[in-house]
């Protein structure tokens, strides 16, 4: 299965960084987001990524081109050219790097790479947030209650619209905004997607999360996987702190694979 990356919003909110850079690659730790977050999918054994890219893309695109030379050590010789790796850094990770538009919104972004995507079940996650959802058990719910997309229900308290839930947890039958006390559950993003869905896509100025989401919702085809553990976006300079601190610790609830060499 294909991973596919929201990666080409501006980030306004968090301004301080993504002036400079999309805010999937800022970094954590050293490493860009959108690294941590295909770390995780490799984990389960998925490597096979697609980036939709928009804002400054080319510096997505600079990032995949060099991320060998980035991550290694190497040795050159200025004179004669001769090139030599010393630790050469290495992902199984096949990347696919679409841009899809400046000003182009998620649901247009994801109909633009229907072609790379092709006529099968993929994978689907926001470029911002990381957590130690289990994929695998979100792949086996989605197949078992045959969903055309099924999402991963979180905890947070704060500025996102809630979910309305069934009673064990597997089913949604509502989206609303959330409102001031509100401590209900939230779409956390770590989709999984049927093709179908491309069908309720009617152009760039489609958001995902409203009117492809909402037709599925009507139509009895979306599904939850309520994950109870951590899960945490990058939406503001404080939020990066708290996953800064996280990382810095070396108890970063995400980190579900081994430690990379050097």
């Amino acid at each position: 299965m294909k991973v596919v990356i929201f990666a080409g919003g501006y980030g306004s909110r968090l301004s301080e960084e993504t002036t400079l850079r999309p805010k999937p690659m800022v970094e954590i730790g050293g490493r860009p987001i959108i690294w941590h977050i295909m770390k995780i999918y490799s984990h389960y054994g998925f490597n096979d990524f697609v980036v939709l890219a928009g804002y400054k893309a080319d510096y997505i695109k600079d990032y995949f081109i060099n991320y060998a030379m980035i991550n290694s050590d190497f040795t050159v010789d200025l004179a004669t050219g001769e090139f030599k790796w010393l630790r050469r850094a290495l992902e199984p990770w096949r990347v696919t790097v679409l841009d899809t538009g400046l000003n182009t919104m998620t649901g247009g972004r994801l109909r633009r790479a229907r072609d790379v995507i092709g006529d099968r079940r993929f994978l689907l996650t926001y470029g911002d947030g990381v957590s130690d959802t289990d994929i695998a058990a979100t792949i086996e719910l989605h197949e078992r209650d045959a969903n055309w997309i099924t999402l991963t229900a979180v905890s947070q308290p704060g500025r996102y619209g809630a979910l309305g839930l069934s009673d064990d947890g597997t089913r949604v039958h509502a989206f609303r905004e959330k409102r001031i006390g509100d401590g209900g559950l939230i779409n956390g993003g770590f989709f999984v997607c049927e093709p179908d869905v491309f069908d309720l896509i009617e152009g760039d100025d489609t958001v995902w999360e409203e009117g492809p989401m909402e037709r599925a919702l009507h139509m009895g085809k979306v599904g939850s996987h309520w994950h109870q553990g951590f899960w945490q976006s990058m939406d503001s300079l404080r939020d990066k702190m708290v996953l800064e601190k996280a990382w810095e610790s070396g108890n970063a609830p995400w980190k579900l694979w081994d430690p990379t060499p050097g």
